[in-house]
């Protein structure tokens, strides 16, 4: 199993600041007949309105290497492979990338991110680890 990330406990504190449940940590899912992959987290919260349950998982990135650019890599490799299992292991989940709010600032708004995260469609969930929030959803 792989490491926690630095702000995991954070994100997972912000998530639960905003009614979520936290039910896996981490989420673990088997793909195939070898392959398994376990995403940071998995949560969930009763939507009233809909009378269902709206289903989350989230992989939760730092970016503190020196290249943001190297880490942006991993990260949307990652990110494209979960959600390519999550897509056909449990459709009803929506896979989130969380990303530091100083990384956000300072980094995503080059052409780079940007056009990849419009092309491939990735939905960043954006965290202050200072207060322990999530201050933004990006769908």
């Amino acid at each position: 199993m792989s490491a926690k990330d630095k702000y995991h406990d954070c994100v997972k504190i912000g998530l639960e600041k905003q009614g979520w449940e936290i039910t896996d940590d981490p989420f673990k899912i088997k793909y195939g007949t070898e392959d398994k992959i376990s995403i940071d987290l998995g949560a969930e919260r009763i939507l009233a309105a809909r009378k269902g349950k709206e289903k989350i998982a989230v992989e939760i990135k730092s970016f503190l290497n020196d290249s943001a650019i190297f880490d942006f890599h991993l990260a949307l490799g990652q990110f494209l492979n979960y959600r390519l299992v999550l897509e056909e292991v449990e459709p009803e989940r929506i896979l989130y990338l969380a990303v530091p709010l100083a990384s956000y600032n300072s980094f995503f708004y080059r052409d780079l991110p940007q056009a990849s995260i419009k092309k491939y469609q990735v939905k960043l969930l954006i965290y202050d680890y200072i207060h322990e929030e999530i201050v933004k959803w990006i769908n």
